[in-house]
């Protein structure tokens, strides 16, 4: 699916999304990224499956602590997604470099590994405005994955470049980026 239109983030939300109450969790700066997420499914944005990669049961309790009262609606009935078989290593990868901050970063990783499934950019496949909010999300959420990629290599291709070489598969066909004849895929502009 496409990206959401560039519109500015109160048009393309449900009105009462954020409006809702939340417990604790109102300060949680990932409210915002699953408010982000759950409204583009709405709109048909992104990839991500009804439940966000969660499993009901945390899908559940990820609604009740962000946006307690709110019922998916009819059009993100029956959302899928085919799950890549390395999803649990991508999960790890993202768990392991997690910045420790906030319950919510275990759904956040959940929910990056589940859009790494997807066919567009991993921004997109997380139905989120653009890259600098992925940028962002990773920084917030995964910051030593996010320093890591210093030469601001295409998100997707660099987590599964650190799942690659956490698993010993090296597949580039050069000793380095810099180096490589798909260096413009990697590190193009995201259009």
């Amino acid at each position: 699916m496409n990206a959401p239109d560039r519109l500015p983030w109160p048009a393309i939300l449900p009105a009462d999304l954020l409006a809702l109450p939340a417990s604790t969790a109102a300060s949680d700066p990932n409210r915002f990224l699953f408010a982000r997420m759950i409204a583009s499914q709405a709109a048909y944005a992104g990839c991500l499956p009804d439940d966000l990669g969660l499993g009901a049961k945390d899908h559940r309790q990820l609604l009740a602590d962000f946006f307690p009262g709110y019922a998916a609606t009819a059009r993100e009935a029956g959302r899928r997604i085919e799950q890549v078989p390395e999803w649990s290593e991508l999960h790890q990868l993202l768990l392991d470099h997690r910045a420790g901050e906030r319950h919510s970063e275990a759904w956040i990783a959940a929910t990056v590994a589940t859009a790494c499934a997807g066919c567009d950019h991993l921004w997109q496949d997380l139905g989120l405005i653009d890259r600098d909010e992925l940028t962002a999300l990773m920084w917030l959420n995964f910051p030593e994955l996010a320093a890591a990629n210093s030469g601001d290599m295409k998100w997707k291709k660099f987590l599964y470049r650190q799942f690659c070489s956490r698993e010993g598969i090296y597949v580039c066909p050069a000793p380095s980026c810099g180096e490589c004849k798909d260096y413009t895929e990697c590190f193009a502009p995201e259009n």
